[in-house]
């Protein structure tokens, strides 16, 4: 047997993907003291908290209007199942969090969807969660990004704003056939 072969079997961790946005991103540089674009390991009995006191959170925001601490992310596993998960809690006084349409108010717990946005004041959270299997610690990968994540993504908790025709042919129809719609009479037809 090779070295290879008796070797142990390596352990999958959950990675929780995290792309921030915020429309003043590049004057303020809020996010400067966060480490994107590398995984960080967190041990699973830990909290991650997220605000501006430095001294308290794992993760800070550099912006006065983010409270001290603004929402905590709790690793856990499911009762009777091997499923981990997250756990959301806004520790806000002031601002009321958003996860895809659930708004929390301070204390407000709920379990993190395995895709979601998060929404504060102005910042728009895209959160992913990457299956694993270790039990001993969890990693974040923080992302930015360019443009606004509520416009730029399609999640199907988001209602649709495009009005749907009384005849059911989308205007978007008119479009890819290179054509306007035009109006006429019903008589015509």
């Amino acid at each position: 047997m090779s070295s290879f072969e008796e070797a142990e079997t390596e352990e999958t961790v959950t990675c929780l993907h995290l792309t921030f946005y915020h429309p003043c991103q590049d004057e303020k540089m809020m996010f400067r003291c966060l480490n994107f674009c590398k995984r960080e390991q967190v041990r699973a009995d830990e909290t991650a908290k997220f605000g501006r006191d430095s001294t308290v959170c794992r993760y800070s925001l550099m912006d006065t209007r983010v409270s001290r601490i603004q929402f905590s992310l709790q690793f856990f596993r499911k009762l009777h199942t091997s499923e981990y998960c997250f756990e959301i809690k806004n520790l806000s006084k002031k601002t009321k969090l958003t996860v895809n349409q659930t708004e929390l108010g301070y204390l407000n717990k709920i379990d993190l969807p395995w895709k979601c946005i998060i929404c504060f004041g102005d910042y728009q959270i895209l959160a992913e969660i990457q299956e694993g299997e270790s039990t001993d610690y969890f990693e974040t990968h923080l992302h930015l990004a360019e443009a606004p994540i509520l416009q730029e993504r399609c999640l199907p908790c988001l209602p649709s704003l495009q009005p749907i025709p009384e005849n059911g042919i989308s205007p978007s129809f008119f479009l890819s056939q290179g054509k306007s719609p035009t109006e006429i009479d019903e008589n015509e037809l």
